[in-house]
């Protein structure tokens, strides 16, 4: 869209008076002020508003002063997923990582790295090794594994990361990898190995489900895709059904907390609302742990 120009400088007063300095260039004379700050400014330095000219501060502190639109889940209108490939980054260097140690990219479950970050139920509960309930996210079993799980947090990401807005999408990705890590705990055989983001990403797929019913949409393909996973979760073998199941659950109701939240003090109720959850699913582990 094309700018009209501010008006030309004026002439000099007569009898000699000097014109101030712009504010912003004060080796620059003008006759020319801003209408809101009433600063002298340069042609150069303002801007056209509704009524005369502002100056480049006053039209930066009107911009800031407006109220940004925001979705039903609190983030920015327009934002860019940025959360998103840098997981898909840390994911890729973890298992580059382990396929260097290893030797091996087919057998990368043999590094000492994969070793210490997977996902053990009894080793979790009888030697309280709890950073493993989340640090097996961020493993997996070789490339196909990896380019699969990846494959489907970009897919899900890129849709769900911008009505959440960056921080509230981290935290559903993170508590649902939380949970879906739970629920192995609590169902899987104790003595299993288990890595991957699966439990995340099912937590992504219920988080769109909630932000698509409360958006009043259909679900279209997206629950025939959750259906199709759920089958492969039971039908294919070396798959861990209870994270998957697990990780569906509590994404879906993380992002329940979040896109049905007040409006009035949102944040503080969905950070509240978030914080309960993760507590509770901690307070779960501990719980069975002990029994």
């Amino acid at each position: 869209m094309s700018q009209s120009a501010p008006p030309p400088y004026p002439p000099q007063p007569q009898g000699g008076q000097a014109l101030p300095g712009c504010v912003r260039h004060p080796d620059r004379a003008t006759g020319l002020r801003c209408v809101r700050c009433d600063r002298p400014a340069c042609p150069e330095c303002l801007r056209e508003a509704s009524v005369g000219y502002q100056c480049v501060d006053c039209v930066n502190e009107g911009a800031q002063s407006i109220r940004q639109p925001v979705t039903v889940g609190g983030g920015r209108v327009g934002q860019r997923p940025l959360v998103v490939p840098v997981l898909i980054v840390l994911n890729v260097a973890a298992f580059v990582v382990t396929a260097m140690q290893a030797g091996s990219i087919a057998r990368n479950d043999a590094s000492p790295l994969y070793r210490a970050w997977s996902m053990v139920p009894d080793v979790v509960a009888s030697d309280g090794e709890w950073w493993r309930l989340l640090t097996n996210g961020f493993l997996h079993f070789g490339p196909i594994h990896l380019l699969l799980n990846m494959l489907a947090l970009y897919i899900l990401g890129r849709e769900l990361e911008p009505v959440l807005g960056g921080a509230r999408f981290l935290s559903v990705y993170l508590v649902s990898l939380l949970g879906g890590s739970v629920a192995a705990l609590l169902f899987q055989d104790p003595n299993d190995q288990l890595a991957g983001a699966s439990g995340a990403v099912f937590g992504l797929m219920g988080g769109l489900v909630v932000v698509v019913r409360r958006l009043r949409m259909p679900l279209g393909p997206l629950g025939t895709l959750i259906a199709m996973n759920l089958v492969i979760s039971f039908v294919v073998p070396f798959i861990s059904w209870s994270a998957h199941l697990g990780g569906l659950a509590v994404g879906a109701a993380a992002t329940a907390a979040l896109v049905y939240a007040p409006e009035r003090n949102r944040t503080a109720w969905q950070a509240g609302a978030l914080g309960a959850l993760a507590a509770l699913l901690l307070l779960i582990a501990l719980t069975w742990s002990v029994l």
